[in-house]
């Protein structure tokens, strides 16, 4: 596997390990158009796949997707080629996620992805996977963003923030790992979803709480995950 270590991140910058779920920039380029599922595939068109979930332990907002470019809304596409079906693929470039399924067929899921500096490349699995997961922020996050540390107590892993409705990694998390080494680079939800689509993290992936919610059930621990060179 390609080392998503330091030395794997596309960057001269340091890395900041895990994703500070703020708003940077914004994505560019070009994005493909979207095929639609053909019949008999199941069909995420329906705008109340994004309706409010209320069967959490928190609530979840229903997505404004107004805020989200429709081309980011998830789908049923044909696969990235030469993905074997199970395998979860980043295409950090068109800001899509895929999981793929038999007979050459994918979901896809619009994305949030690191900002200049924080893109990486490689390959890893899911380790383990968290509902409404805590949130503890490098100690690098902490010296360029010294405020976090008012929204921060100490939790039994150390100082962070409580898993909740407010906390940037939104309902679920899932963890990537790579030669039994934590690469600190994670996919999870947001409560920004106007971000997705765009180029905006330290290097975690981010997904609307609703799709991230959908990906946590179908995709299980073990999953690769591929991310492709932005």
């Amino acid at each position: 596997m390609p080392d998503l270590s330091r030395r794997a991140v596309i960057a001269t910058a340091a890395v900041v390990p895990l994703a500070a779920c703020v708003p940077a920039g914004r994505g560019g380029g070009p994005v493909p158009a979207a095929t639609t599922a053909p019949a008999g595939e199941p069909s995420f068109f329906a705008p109340d796949i994004y309706a409010a979930v209320t069967t959490e332990p928190f609530p979840v907002p229903a997505v404004p997707l107004g805020e989200i470019d429709p081309q980011f809304r998830r789908r049923v596409v044909d696969a990235p080629a030469n993905q074997p079906p199970g395998t979860v693929v980043v295409d950090p470039k068109a800001r899509y996620l895929y999981l793929v399924m038999p007979n050459g067929r994918a979901i896809r899921y619009g994305v949030g992805v690191g900002r200049e500096g924080f893109a990486w490349a490689g390959s890893a699995v899911i380790h383990d996977k968290q509902a409404w997961p805590d949130w503890y922020p490098p100690k690098e996050m902490f010296m360029r963003q010294p405020e976090l540390k008012k929204q921060m107590t100490e939790l039994r892993s150390g100082i962070g923030m409580k898993g909740g409705p407010g906390n940037p990694l939104g309902a679920r998390a899932l963890y990537l790992w790579q030669n039994n080494k934590d690469t600190l680079y994670r996919i999870h939800g947001t409560i920004e979803p106007s971000t997705i689509g765009k180029n905006v993290s330290s290097g975690c992936i981010r997904m609307v709480n609703q799709d991230v919610m959908d990906l946590y059930e179908r995709a299980p621990v073990n999953t690769t995950v591929v991310v492709l060179a932005g």
